[in-house]
Formats: structure tokens, sequence, C-alpha cells
């Protein structure tokens, strides 16, 4: 019985991270996705409320988290369109029940093992559908042969394939000189490889790229106490976000030079939303609203990069998004999480002894990489916040 519990439990891990990757929008008509949503949420809390006493104790390991998620629950209160942030709230509720739910539940030895094969399975679905239903696995009008797989752009199929090939690069070595286990180690880490760089997306080539290094420089380097290493960690974590910039946008960065060099219009999008900012500091605008379809500072944002009627749906940022949604209030709360989880994974890699304890690390400095020039903290219902808390409620501390 405890068996085909593990097993049940496995499959909507699954299910529900190839659900927050955004892949079952593609594949299934849209009419049943609300019953998706309310399964995984549903499931979640029952199993919660049944480990009540475990769920407490996972919930007490970062406390500002927490805060900063009952923040973005009450941001209906203060959001300039409140059916807007109202609309989209139980999304909120259904990541983090699911990810208290991961956390708790799952070792995090089980979890990199999940999560790669998660992956493994969404690079198969893509190569399926770039292959044989090129119109909807493959981009036509817009980066012409770029696959996008069973995700919504070639740029988030280029980041699950990132995330696979690291949870792939971290994955426990149970059985390491067996043949079967080898292969499929390196080759799911393969195949998460060989599709990204079919999406065409420098910035997931990039980070793949920096983690993969930064990683094998941890394997082989291990804390013994001096301060120094800690300037040096923080230091990687910065130079890592510059690369991001840097490499990824390179071409634009030469061809700007002396011209007009704002990163496809970025800087001048995160312009409007600083500035925007500024008049509501604390809290900001309410979760979604900001951004929202029809929304006028939006469009404000897009008149600054061209006149011809752009509206970016999102700011390309995903440290500014949270604090126009959430004000510095909740930006600096969502600061003092990453920063507790960023110190005890880098305990944990130091002493690491097994592939796994790599992974917070590697999800941590993925997470703020990516986020530097994309939106992938708090929009809409995603696989990146329900990791993120998976791992700040997972990653080891003094005394467990």
């Amino acid at each position: 019985m405890k068996k085909i519990q593990e097993i049940a439990e496995s499959f909507y891990v699954i299910f529900s991270l190839t659900f927050f990757s955004g892949a079952m929008f593609i594949i299934f008509p849209e009419q049943i996705i609300p019953l998706f949503r309310y399964f995984i949420w549903g499931v979640a809390t029952i199993v919660m409320f049944l480990y009540w006493k475990k769920a407490i104790a996972t919930i007490k390991r970062d406390i500002f988290i927490w805060i900063l998620t009952l923040i973005i629950l009450l941001s209906f209160i203060w959001s300039v369109f409140p059916d807007v942030t109202l609309k989209f709230m139980g999304e909120v509720w259904q990541m983090s029940m699911f990810a208290l739910y991961f956390a708790t539940r799952f070792t995090l030895k089980k979890q990199v093992k999940l999560v790669a094969l998660t992956y493994l399975i969404g690079a198969l679905l893509s190569a399926f559908y770039a292959v044989f239903i090129p119109g909807i696995g493959m981009h036509w009008a817009d980066h012409p042969g770029a696959w996008r797989g069973v995700y919504d752009y070639k740029n988030t199929l280029g980041s699950m394939m990132v995330l696979g090939s690291v949870a792939f690069f971290s994955l426990p070595t149970d059985k390491p000189k067996h043949p079967l286990y080898r292969l499929y180690k390196w080759g799911g880490f393969s195949i998460c490889l060989l599709v990204m760089s079919l999406s065409t997306s420098k910035t997931s080539l990039v980070l793949s790229f920096l983690l993969i290094s930064i990683l094998t420089f941890y394997r082989h380097f291990r804390w013994r106490g001096k301060v120094s290493v800690i300037f040096l960690d923080i230091g990687i974590l910065i130079l890592g976000c510059v690369a991001i910039v840097v490499l990824s946008e390179w071409v634009v960065l030469l061809s700007g030079l002396g011209k007009d060099p704002t990163l496809t219009g970025r800087t001048l999008i995160w312009g409007v939303a600083l500035a925007r900012l500024q008049q509501r500091p604390l809290f900001g605008y309410g979760r979604g609203a900001f951004w929202s379809e029809g929304s006028p500072y939006a469009a404000e944002a897009g008149k600054a990069v061209t006149a011809i009627g752009f509206i970016p749906p999102h700011g390309h940022n995903g440290f500014i998004d949270l604090a126009i949604d959430v004000g510095w209030i909740g930006l600096s709360l969502f600061m003092a999480s990453y920063a507790i989880a960023y110190f005890r994974a880098l305990k944990q890699a130091y002493v690491a002894k097994n592939p796994e304890d790599m992974w917070p690390l590697a999800f941590l400095l993925f997470l703020a990489m990516n986020n530097v020039t994309e939106s992938y903290l708090l929009r809409q219902s995603n696989v990146y916040w329900v990791m993120y808390l998976t791992i700040a409620l997972s990653v080891r501390q003094k005394g467990d």
C-alpha cells in the first residue's frame, strides 16, 4: 500500500510540475485546464491537512516568504485594478499549497529525480510536437524554424530545458556504475541540451553553460571557513547576472554602441516601471494589475519603446515586476527570503557528499540570472515560483 501511495504521489508531482510549466495549455483543450488547476490545489490541500504537523514544521523554515504570500493575497485591497488581482488570486494559493506539499512530502533527493523526469518528458513531447505537429511545436511568423514544443514560446522551452539539464546534472548517484543509470542520467542531460539548442534561445544556452560551469567549480571546491569565500560566492552570483545580459544580448549591445543600447527596449520599459513605482512605493499596484490587458501603465511603457502600439505583457525583469506588484516592502521580503535560502544552499553545497545537495544552489543561481532580462517570478501561474518556494522550504538549515 505504501509503495502504491509513493507511485501515485510521484505521478501527481510530475503532472503538477508539467501543469505549472505551461505544457498542459498546449496539449489539452482550454476547457479542461480549470479542472486540472482545482485537482492540483485540492489534493495538496487535503494531504497537507492530513499531515498538518509536518506542514507547520515546513512553514516555519521561512517566515519571510509566508508574510510575502499574505501581502500578495491581500494586494487586491490596494490594487489599481482589484478585479484583475482578485481574478487570479487562486493561482497564488495553488502554487503555495503545492510547493508546501512538495517540500513536506519529498526529500531533496526525490525532488531532483522528479524534476529531471518531468523535463525529460517535456523534452520528448516537445520534440514530438515540433517534428510531427510543427504547426504547434514550431514558430512560423516570428522566429521561423525555432522550436517551442509544448510550451508557449521558444524562450520558455529553453528555460525549461535549462532546469532539466541542471536537474539531470544533479541527479543522485544511486548506482553510478550501472550502465542504464549512466545512460538515463547523461542521455537525459544531452536530450535537454539538444532541445534547448533547437529552441534557439540564446539566454537559455548561456544560462546552462554558466550553471554547469559553476556547479563543476563547486564540486571541486569546499568551504573551509574562509570569509573570502563568501565574497567570492556573492561575486559569482553578481557576475553571473551580468554575464546573462552581456552574452545573451551581445549582438544588440554591439550594434547599439553609439546608437540605442536599450537591450531591445528593456531599459526603456524598466525606466517607466521604476518611475511609476515611485508613486506607490510601499505596496505597489497589486498583483498582475500594472501589466494587465487595457492597463494605461503598460501602454505607457509600450510607447516608450515604439509608437506602433506595442504593449508589453510584463516588464522583462522579475525583480522589478515583483516590486511593481507588491512594492519595495514585498521585494524586500523576497530578498530576505532569497538571501537566507542562498546562504543555506551555499553551506549545503560546500559540504556536499551527494550531487543532489547542489540542486538548491543551482536553482537559486538560475532564478536570479533568469530574471535579469525576463519576468519569471510571480507572473501568472508558473513553475519558477513553485520551485523557489519548494527550495526555500527544503534547503537544509542548522539542526536539520
